[in-house]
């Protein structure tokens, strides 16, 4: 897949706004945008999209927020939430900011569920790890849907005006 300079940059932003907002929300549990963004990106720019801003996003965010064995299981985690979230495009939603919420509720579930598989490979006991994961995971869903109702239609009216749109379908 191609990818114009003009979505690059739109990318460049999102990526800019997702590390900001982990970056501001670090002092609250499993409370940041990453997630919103990259199934917001999804659903607007597609599945590649969604999958290069979860590596950048997550690489960027770990520079500031520091590096860890971690930091590949959350590629993976916001790498795979980001290829599904591009199945929301293939079909015609007559009010998309529902599915759109719903989906990044769960995909809190699957990043988090990711992460636990991560964690099992180098501390050899997974469902102790995953069961105390389980309300940070809903705190994560729950922030999900905040972003989701508060970012979507910004960037909605950002990526559907007709000039922006002529530019990235190039």
């Amino acid at each position: 897949m191609r990818i114009n300079i003009h979505t690059f940059t739109i990318l460049a932003l999102l990526s800019a706004l997702a590390v900001t907002g982990r970056f501001f929300f670090q002092f609250l549990p499993n409370i940041q945008p990453v997630t919103a963004i990259v199934v917001i990106t999804g659903f607007f720019l597609g599945p590649y999209s969604a999958t290069l801003l979860a590596v950048v996003s997550t690489y960027l965010s770990n520079l500031l927020l520091g590096m860890g064995i971690w930091t590949i299981w959350q590629i993976i985690g916001w790498g795979i939430v980001g290829l599904f979230s591009g199945m929301l495009k293939l079909r015609k939603w007559k009010n998309p900011l529902i599915p759109v919420s719903l989906y990044s509720f769960f995909a809190a579930y699957l990043y988090g569920f990711i992460l636990d598989i991560g964690t099992f490979t180098y501390s050899g006991s997974f469902l102790p790890y995953f069961l105390s994961s389980l309300p940070f995971n809903t705190f994560h869903a729950l922030g999900n849907i905040m972003f989701v109702i508060l970012l979507f239609p910004i960037i909605n009216r950002i990526l559907t005006s007709e000039r922006v749109k002529a530019r990235i379908e190039k």
